[in-house]
């Protein structure tokens, strides 16, 4: 009867009743709302649903991301073995391989003043590394963490890696990951308090048309004038430009197929069910994270700003030829930005058809993320 008695009572203080925090369960409360949101809402699912469920399993089960050093029989936990997938930056350079496979450039190629409107939503990174700093984070952990500002998920992972950061790699991951997913909810209001509705019906002019030739030198002159001048770009570039190259090209369709499915599904259930396995409440309720998750808003929301101020002075200079709205496409958020840009247009005018404008600051936001990146990893001399 003592064995039974015994056995019984251990199995019951080994269930996670007995061996989870105050903070465990927080964690499990905000991995809940974060899939209703992706379920319930579809804020972008493919993104929320993995990282949810993730940060879920995490704080019900912590050694699910146990290293191999902790281990007693050598072995690490499941989601550890991702994770090391995101610190080798194998995942990052994977996702970009497979958004160029899944992204037309034709609209970047044919307005190549979206390349400003780009660059000009490159400045919540500038706003965010000042205030980390101010806050007291070093120059390499400022660095990486300013990059949420680009709402640029692989790029945030891959730079932190990079920079020997990563102490600071879940919070950073989590936060830009999260931005993207509400790209929906952050940019709107943003997006109309800084324009006129004279301004959102704007109609601009349709594209010109692209021709093949010009598609498939786009990646190739990309790819060689941007590693060129930064070279520590080419994991992420190259990959973006090379997924690309295999879309226009139209030789290869198997590995276009194969990049923008099955490839890309995979690497999206890898890298978002371990970046929400970073946000155990041991790592993830401290000040540090809570600085990083305000800082990303900052930035995402001031880059978001800065693409709206851009494409007001492009309409304006242009005698209201330019939407101000795509000017919000400019981070890196890709599609999903570009969306919201003509989600907002179609509320002014439902005829008012932005999406394939707005697609070019979208992806000059993501080539522009990248550039930035490398550039922070040649001041570092990494």
């Amino acid at each position: 009867m003592e064995y039974v008695t015994q056995t019984i009572g251990n199995l019951i203080h080994e269930t996670a009743f007995f061996n989870l925090t105050w903070g465990n369960y927080l964690m499990v409360v905000v991995a809940l709302v974060f899939l209703y949101l992706a379920i319930r809402k579809e804020y972008e699912p493919l993104l929320l649903v993995p990282i949810a469920f993730g940060m879920l399993l995490v704080n019900l089960y912590p050694d699910i991301m146990l290293t191999i050093e902790q281990s007693d029989n050598g072995v690490g936990g499941l989601l550890h073995y991702f994770y090391l997938l995101d610190e080798w930056s194998i995942l990052p350079s994977l996702i970009f391989l497979g958004v160029g496979a899944m992204t037309d450039f034709g609209p970047l190629i044919a307005n190549p003043k979206s390349f400003l409107l780009g660059a000009s939503a490159q400045v919540g990174i500038l706003v965010a590394y000042l205030l980390a700093i101010w806050m007291g984070f070093n120059d390499k952990a400022a660095a990486a963490i300013s990059i949420i500002g680009g709402a640029d998920g692989p790029t945030s992972i891959f730079l932190a890696g990079k920079l020997g950061q990563t102490g600071l790699m879940g919070p950073i991951a989590v936060a830009a990951y999260s931005y993207m997913s509400l790209v929906p909810i952050i940019q709107p209001p943003i997006m109309k308090l800084l324009t006129t509705e004279k301004e959102r019906k704007i109609k601009m002019e349709q594209l010109r048309p692209v021709s093949k030739l010009e598609k498939i030198l786009f990646p190739i002159i990309v790819t060689i004038v941007v590693v060129m001048i930064l070279p520590s770009t080419a994991p992420l570039v190259g990959m973006l430009m090379l997924g690309n190259l295999f879309k226009e090209s139209g030789v290869v369709r198997q590995l276009t197929e194969t990049t923008s499915n099955a490839l890309m599904y995979i690497v999206v259930i890898f890298l978002g069910t371990s970046v929400g396995a970073t946000t155990s409440a041991e790592a993830f309720l401290n000040k540090s994270t809570l600085q990083i998750v305000v800082l990303g808003l900052v930035a995402f929301s001031t880059g978001t700003a800065g693409g709206v101020l851009l494409g007001k002075l492009m309409c304006f200079v242009t005698g209201g030829k330019v939407n101000p709205l795509i000017g919000s496409a400019g981070v890196s958020a890709v599609p999903m930005a570009a969306r919201v840009s003509q989600k907002v247009g179609a509320e002014a005018d439902p005829t008012n058809f932005l999406l394939m404008h707005a697609m070019g600051p979208n992806v000059a936001g993501v080539i522009g993320t990248a550039v930035v990146a490398g550039t922070f990893m040649a001041i570092f001399g990494v």
